[in-house]
């Protein structure tokens, strides 16, 4: 991979960017914190050649939107199964818009 390559995926959200370390302090959160996050599966880093976790854009998202709901007082295996089903239910809703667009669609082709 040359500096371009590198360089042009910095932009990317789900390039694997953050040691576990940095994403930590990014967070303000400890890196057992971080494990626990990848023990409840709600996040999966990705692992570096020499086995060392990385974290993307979007993961760190998540685990801050995780870190808010501990914070508040939410358990941790709680606050991980709240934003699955926030992100499952933000997925159906995005369906069944692309669902109406369609039939919204096919209705106007049909009077037409």
């Amino acid at each position: 991979m040359t500096a371009d390559d590198t360089f042009g995926r910095l932009d990317d959200d789900d390039y694997p960017a953050y040691t576990m370390g940095r994403a930590a302090e990014i967070l303000g959160a400890t890196q057992s914190f971080l494990r626990a996050l990848g023990e409840a599966r709600l996040i999966t880093p990705l692992r570096s050649a020499g086995g060392h976790r990385r974290y993307s854009r979007y993961q760190l998202r998540i685990a801050a939107r995780a870190r808010e709901l501990v914070d508040q007082g939410t358990p941790i295996e709680a606050a991980c199964r709240i934003i699955i089903l926030e992100d499952q239910l933000e997925e159906a809703q995005r369906i069944n818009a692309e669902y109406r667009r369609a039939a919204e669609s096919a209705n106007r082709t049909d009077e037409a």
